[in-house]
């Protein structure tokens, strides 16, 4: 049996060295989406419950077109680094370095679907 003290346990294990680099990239992030999210709450509601040409003229403006493309580039990056710290705790082994590129390939694919169906409503190319 091995008295040791929780200190002489944790020796050597190091410390994970990215745990600064995540706290201001999810500050700077979260400081972001207080500003944008209402932004977007306010210009997509105004764009809800509108015919299909209604959509297309309101989201053809730069304004609203921005915000929602803006929305979406803080937002996604913003769920992966949360999901990453998920599955980093939970999972572990083979299993968490697949769900890591699973969860990166599905943010990054969510946003080129979201801004290439933006560039499509901006331009009018939507039919």
């Amino acid at each position: 049996m091995q008295f040791l003290t929780d200190r002489k346990r944790a020796q050597g294990m190091g410390a994970g060295r990215a745990g600064t680099h995540h706290h201001w990239q999810m500050m700077l992030s979260s400081a972001a989406l207080v500003i944008l999210v209402p932004l977007f709450v306010f210009t997509f509601g105004r764009a809800l419950g509108g015919t299909y040409e209604e959509a297309l003229a309101y989201y053809s403006r730069p304004f609203p077109a921005i915000v929602l493309g803006l929305t979406l580039v803080v937002v996604v990056p913003h769920l992966l680094r949360e999901a990453q710290e998920a599955i980093e705790d939970y999972v572990h082994g083979v299993a968490e370095k697949l769900a890591l590129m699973a969860a990166r390939a599905f943010a990054y694919t969510l946003i080129a679907a979201g801004l290439f169906a933006l560039a499509r409503l901006a331009l009018g190319y939507a039919q």
